[in-house]
């Protein structure tokens, strides 16, 4: 009997040997993934992520899961986005329907790395006054980054909740925060008489999406689009007569056409109407590093410059 008790507890502490042992490791894991101590923070797409780092630069760890040139509304999350995620300290999405409409990917990547709303994960739209679809006026739209006031909120928003979970480079990320909030509202304020040289009857943007409502009513342009926000129902015939209308009923000069989407229904727009494509421009995400519109500022620099190129052609 005395061997068979001698024997239990001796196998009772080789177990919990074992899992002290599993446990530290875990725990030097973790230490060493964060040996750093930066800020590990998540991003949904490049937008975010341009924003965040010019507010973090190089005291943060950061990580876009949307690659540029992919449409953020529907996506499939790889390992590497979940355990970047699971990693991360904070997770940024933008928030008013974007990824969390369609499949609901994000709710998902959300779950499986066990992250908390308001807790881990923000939503950098937080406090912007949302638009709504036309096809569906209880959804929002979610393109608000599309002007500059509405970008301004995000970087704020990013600011606060990264000064909160970082509180010993608070200063920091406030002096770079209010440096780039300087020079966006700067931007802003030149875009927002720099539509109206131009005859309203000419001041019609026509794009695939309708993503421009926000741009539309910050820089006084009026939206004409394709379909309303990317979905599997892209270009119907129904579709196509609503926008020919349109243009019918205006003196648009130019068509133009997203980084993020097919060209070929602009095309068949531009062939039916006679007017050139002439320009693309950024929505959803920005242009591959080391190219023009690579950045935030850029990329809406860009847009607001070949949309007022295109509208004025004679």
């Amino acid at each position: 009997m005395k061997r068979i008790i001698a024997t239990f507890v001796a196998v009772v502490m080789m177990i919990g040997g074992v899992f002290l042992f599993l446990n530290n490791r875990g725990d030097s894991k973790a230490e060493q993934q964060n040996a750093s101590g930066k800020l590990r923070i998540v991003t949904t797409n490049s937008i975010l992520e341009d924003m965040v780092h010019n507010v973090g630069q190089d005291r943060i760890d950061l990580y876009s899961i949307v690659q540029r040139g992919t449409d953020p509304h529907e996506y499939e999350p790889r390992p590497t986005d979940v355990s970047k995620s699971t990693e991360a300290d904070i997770l940024f999405h933008n928030g008013l329907n974007l990824e969390t409409g369609g499949s609901g990917w994000f709710n998902k990547l959300v779950e499986t790395a066990h992250k908390k709303f308001d807790r881990d994960v923000f939503a950098a739209s937080a406090g912007v006054t949302a638009q709504h679809l036309t096809t569906n006026v209880k959804e929002e739209d979610p393109h608000a980054w599309l002007d500059l006031a509405n970008g301004i909120k995000y970087v704020q928003t990013i600011t606060k909740v990264m000064k909160e979970k970082d509180p010993k480079n608070a200063s920091f990320y406030q002096l770079n925060s209010d440096q780039y909030v300087a020079k966006l509202q700067k931007l802003h304020a030149t875009a927002q008489s720099q539509f109206l040289d131009i005859p309203e009857k000419q001041r019609l943007l026509v794009t695939s999406e309708g993503a421009f409502k926000y741009f539309a009513k910050a820089y006084h342009v009026t939206p004409a689009y394709i379909w309303e926000i990317n979905t599997e129902s892209q270009g119907t015939p129904e579709q196509m007569k609503s926008v020919l209308a349109k243009i019918d009923q205006s003196d648009v000069k130019s068509l133009f056409v997203e980084t993020s989407v097919s060209p070929k229904s602009m095309n068949k727009v531009a062939k039916e109407t006679g007017l050139k494509i002439y320009s693309k421009i950024f929505t959803d995400s920005l242009a591959k590093e080391g190219t023009t519109g690579d950045t935030y500022y850029t990329m809406m620099k860009w847009n607001l410059d070949k949309i007022h190129e295109g509208l004025t052609l004679q």
